[in-house]
């Protein structure tokens, strides 16, 4: 990859769209405005761990049997036993008051999408055919730092249907090395041969 491609990867502009996107950006906005940035950072991060983690919390935010009432509860006292920062304890009595609870764990991704990219990181999607293993993944990361000059996060999936390779997604860009894709690419050229 050329040093021109990589830059504009790196600098490409992101795109937020939809009611989660919509939301953390106020989120984000609000946080560098009060200059607290990465402990709201943090604390977002630990409340999608919490969300992971928990299938109560993760009831309370998805079930419509709950009351608006209990809902809104039962997160402010999540938020004062997790000692979350003031800002992101209002943000989610909000969020629970406009009855967007079902939405939150979109606005926690959409937020760190938004982070990365203001700090300078770069958000690869990999698929291969086979799990990677964890020196098979720190070498690509490697590679692909690289390759763009900054941090790169690697979220990655496996579709056996590759047969082998991988395709690899930086931004809106797409590098496709599957063996499925060269197998068909080489039926193609034979066809057009014969």
């Amino acid at each position: 990859m050329s040093s021109d491609l990589a830059s504009k990867i790196v600098s490409e502009n992101l795109t937020i769209t939809g009611l989660a996107g919509r939301y953390a950006v106020a989120l984000f906005d609000l946080a560098k405005e009060a200059k607290n940035l990465k402990k709201i950072a943090q604390d977002m991060v630990d409340l999608a761990q919490m969300l992971a983690t928990s299938t109560d919390l993760k009831a309370v935010t998805l079930n419509p049997v709950i009351s608006a009432g209990d809902k809104g509860r039962a997160m402010a006292a999540v938020a004062k036993a997790a000692d979350f920062d003031p800002l992101v304890a209002n943000f989610i009595g909000v969020v629970s008051a406009n009855g967007r609870l079902d939405h939150l764990e979109n606005i926690i991704s959409e937020f760190g999408r938004i982070l990365a990219h203001h700090n300078g990181e770069v958000s690869a999607s990999v698929t291969t055919a086979r799990k990677l293993t964890k020196a098979q993944l720190d070498a690509l990361k490697t590679k692909l730092k690289s390759m763009v000059g900054s941090k790169v996060t690697v979220d990655t999936d496996v579709d056996e249907r590759l047969l082998g390779g991988m395709v690899v997604k930086i931004g809106s860009r797409m590098i496709d090395s599957s063996l499925a894709t060269k197998l068909a690419n080489l039926e193609e050229s034979m066809k057009e041969v014969g």
